[in-house]
């Protein structure tokens, strides 16, 4: 299955796995490469030094590509930049944020950039800051999301740019990439399928409580806060709506989330802790590999897309 996504990234099927802080580590992001996939270490908040081991210790597991996604808000996002391309990474996904100071250093060393958007208009503004594609992400998707759904986002960022789309956001299997090629995109973005993934270091809770999840189970905090958090409903997720809902200060809000995404990843505390999940959740049904999640995945896209894909 040939895209111009393959092309650029060098990968035998178009498929990308999110850059999900605390979960996309070494060991995920090289399984995923391994399969065929893009596999992408999660920078999220990490001390730099952190970043270059995760680099190092992914390309003792495999000589295909691994990628970094670097959060822009991130005080330490200029550190990491330059690390990437030290480290000889070959590609970067961002988020959060506009990496236009850092194209021109990573486009100088050879690494493709693909921000990831919620918007046509800043799918526009990467295209003309020399962007080599985009992940156009729904608000399906689990962690800090956009407000437009994947169905409407993808086809009319397809349309507004020339540079390759990746689809993301409620995306986890055969169906669902098979949509996203109709609409336009030239590969897909996937989240929480892998974090269930046999490979992933996710504590065993937080695998058992995405599993178990039902189409209903998702919640958005943080929306009077400008920064919309998709996860699945528990006892944390109540007491912040409550708080929301009480005009509690943006400061307050923040302290009762802080630090709870490890807590829940990597202490399994799936009671107060942040269990960041995409809605299409109910869907993800048992743990697999990453060569059976994308080998699968791609299958059942073929035989749906048939004679559509030739």
């Amino acid at each position: 299955m040939k895209t111009r996504i393959t092309e650029l990234l060098g990968i035998e099927y178009p498929v990308i796995q999110g850059g999900m802080a605390w979960v996309a580590e070494y060991h995920l992001a090289a399984a995923v490469s391994e399969a065929g996939g893009l596999g992408l270490i999660g920078a999220a908040s990490a001390p730099p030094e952190i970043v270059r081991e995760q680099i190092r210790e992914a390309k003792k597991l495999t000589d295909k590509p691994v990628g970094v996604n670097i959060m822009l808000l991130n005080p330490n996002a200029e550190e990491v930049a330059k690390i990437v391309v030290e480290e000889g990474v070959k590609v970067v996904t961002t988020g959060a944020g506009n990496p236009g100071k850092f194209i021109g250093m990573w486009k100088d060393a050879g690494v493709k950039v693909i921000p990831v958007v919620a918007s046509v208009a800043m799918a526009k503004m990467m295209e003309r800051a020399g962007a080599d594609a985009v992940v156009a992400e729904g608000a399906e998707a689990g962690g800090h999301i956009g407000s437009i759904t994947t169905m409407a986002l993808v086809p009319q960022v397809v349309d507004a740019v020339r540079i390759p789309v990746v689809a993301a956001g409620g995306i986890a299997d055969g169906r669902g990439f098979a949509a996203a090629m109709m609409l336009g995109a030239e590969a897909v973005q996937m989240g929480t399928v892998f974090v269930t993934a046999k490979e992933s270091i996710v504590h065993s809770n937080y695998k058992q409580k995405v599993i178990a999840a039902k189409d209903i189970d998702s919640e958005v905090t943080g929306r009077s806060t400008g920064h919309p958090v998709r996860c699945i409903r528990n006892k944390m997720t109540r007491e912040y709506l409550k708080l929301e809902q009480q005009g509690a200060s943006f400061e307050e809000l923040e302290h009762l989330t802080l630090g709870t995404l490890r807590k829940a990843v990597m202490d399994g505390d799936v009671v107060d802790g942040t269990v960041m999940a995409g809605q299409i959740a109910g869907l993800v049904k048992e743990e697999k590999s990453c060569g059976e999640i994308i080998r699968g995945t791609v299958a059942q896209a073929e035989q749906l897309l048939g004679k559509t894909w030739e």
